[in-house]
């Protein structure tokens, strides 16, 4: 069964890999948030398929505090660029009526 976890562990850093190339090329700050949580993600579960196979309770640990900072960097990462909004949300929408009612105060 270690052999198992081992290849899954393997597998999973191939994903983190993939998530490099996409941290790195992302079109937006989204994207780029979204692989580093998949880092967080997967490290905590790298970590815990170690702990099974290596019988190191010290590895759970390290995973909790993974899980944590993973959380804390989300937050981070929102508070800086704020929430994505759809397009079509009240606050994108270009309304003609008030932009012009703006330049005509704008005149006076």
């Amino acid at each position: 069964m270690s052999v198992f976890y081992l290849a899954a562990a393997l597998f999973l850093l191939g994903t983190i890999l993939l998530g490099l190339i996409r941290v790195l090329r992302g079109p937006g700050s989204g994207d780029r948030m979204l692989a580093a949580q998949l880092f967080g993600t997967t490290g905590v579960t790298i970590l815990l398929l170690l702990s099974m196979t290596l019988e190191e309770s010290a590895l759970i640990d390290v995973a909790l505090v993974f899980a944590l900072l993973a959380v804390v960097a989300a937050v981070a990462f929102v508070r800086q660029h704020g929430l994505p909004e759809p397009p079509d949300t009240p606050t994108h929408r270009r309304n003609p009526e008030s932009t012009e009612s703006r330049e005509s105060n704008d005149d006076r």
